[in-house]
This record gives structure tokens, sequence and C-alpha cells, in this order.
């Protein structure tokens, strides 16, 4: 890219963007756009960062742009990895065109956990806070299996149907159908101690943290905007688990 300044803001972009897509508050993003601008010579540089969209200007030169933000999940790696990044260009170890390149390198390089190994923890999960919640060992295992299973069904949807939202309500009816089953089949388990259990992996916990945290810092269209998107989260779980109860109640 001939022109710095246009390299300074496309590095901006690409790392405020990264955070956002990962989880991380809006006011981090901002606060690490505008110190490697400033690390970069431009004092004067202005960021405006909500939930779908971010904004990077400089004032000497009146030219801004934009960056849409994709899907939102929780991989706190990359987080990581883009502060990291910004703290070596903020102690000279790298310049601004090697920060671009290895800014581009954050998302195919970031490790990640195997999916099995998602779905073994979604069930470990499960199967222990449903015995905080109440339970009892007798039910530790069938809400393993449910939980493994519903966020299993959960994430496969997911890549099928590009409906928002949808892969949540999917899970939670797949989790409320086979706590059902195992209610309807052995007498010493209750589907409610199951069905929470099984939920809790589905719950946006940190987007409900991030939502508060954003509004606390002064972003209200942010912090609004993710909180409407966890509560619409926590409805398709509910919408789910209820449809089931209704279609499948008569079973108990």
């Amino acid at each position: 890219m001939s022109n710095p300044k246009d390299l300074l803001i496309e590095t901006c972009l690409l790392a405020g963007r990264i955070m956002m897509e990962n989880g991380s508050e809006v006011y981090r993003v901002e606060d690490t756009m505008e110190r490697i601008a400033k690390n970069a010579g431009e004092v004067n540089s202005v960021s405006y960062v909500t939930a779908t969209g971010i904004f990077m200007s400089l004032r000497k030169d009146h030219f801004t742009q934009v960056e849409n933000v994709g899907d939102r999940i929780i991989n706190l790696e990359k987080v990581v990895a883009v502060n990291r990044l910004s703290r070596e260009f903020a102690e000279k170890k790298i310049d601004l065109a090697t920060l671009n390149a290895q800014l581009k390198r954050v998302n195919p390089d970031t490790p990640t956990f195997p999916f099995w190994l998602q779905v073994l923890g979604a069930g470990i999960v499960s199967s222990t806070l449903m015995y905080v919640f109440g339970g009892t060992w007798a039910e530790f295992i069938p809400t393993f299996f449910v939980g493994a299973i519903g966020f299993y069904s959960g994430t496969w949807i997911k890549k099928h149907v590009t409906m928002r939202f949808f892969d949540m309500f999917f899970a939670a009816f797949v989790i409320g159908v086979l706590a059902i089953v195992f209610a309807h089949f052995f007498a010493n388990m209750n589907p409610d101690h199951i069905i929470i259990g099984a939920v809790m992996p589905l719950v946006p916990g940190v987007a409900i943290t991030n939502s508060f945290r954003d509004i606390f810092a002064g972003h209200m269209i942010s912090g609004q905007a993710r909180g409407v998107e966890a509560v619409i989260v926590a409805s398709a779980i509910a919408i789910g688990i209820a449809t089931v109860l209704t279609l499948l109640g008569g079973l108990l």
C-alpha cells in the first residue's frame, strides 16, 4: 500500500474488527486503535466503534474509513493476540507493515480447541452446573450427554441454516426433547435439572457482561445493541424449551 496513512487506517480497522468479532469490549477496541495510531505518529486520530461497524479517522487529513463487523463469537485468544501485537508495535519491535501483515494472520493462525473437545467441554459444564443448581448424581451422566448433543446440534445447524438465533432455538429444542425422553424412561430423573444444566453452554453470559461494561463506559449504543442480542439469544433458548414442553409435556 503506497500511502502510509492508508496503511495505518487499514491496520487500525483490522485490529478493531478482529477484537470486536471475538468478544472484546468497545472501549478496549477504541483504545487499541487509538494507541496504534498514536504510536505511528498520528496523535489526533478518532475512532468510533459499534457492535456492527467501526469508523476510523485522521483529523489532519479529513479522511475516514469504515469497516463492517461480521458474526460475533467469543475467542479471547484472538483478542490477546491483537493486544500483544499492539504492544510490540508500541515498543518498536515491529514496524507498521509487519503489524499489518501479522494481524492478517491472527484469524488463520490462532489455535482453537478441536470441535470434539468443545463438545466434551459442553457436556462437562452441563453436568457439573446441573449438580450445582440442585440436581443429583443420578442425573449427572444423562445431563452430560444431553448438554454435549445440544451443543453439537446447535453448531451443526448454524453451519447449514443462515437464520440468526435459529441455532439456539434448535439446540434448546433438542435439549428439551432429550431431557423429557430420559425423564420418561427413568423415574428418578427430573427433566428440569437436566434442562437447566444442559442449556448453560448456550447462555450468552459474556455478551451480557460486555453489554453492561460498555454501558458503564459510556458506549450506550453498543451496550444496548449487545444487550438486545443477548436477550434475543436467551429468548430463543426459552422458546425452544417451551415448544418442547408444550408438545411433549404429556410424557412426563
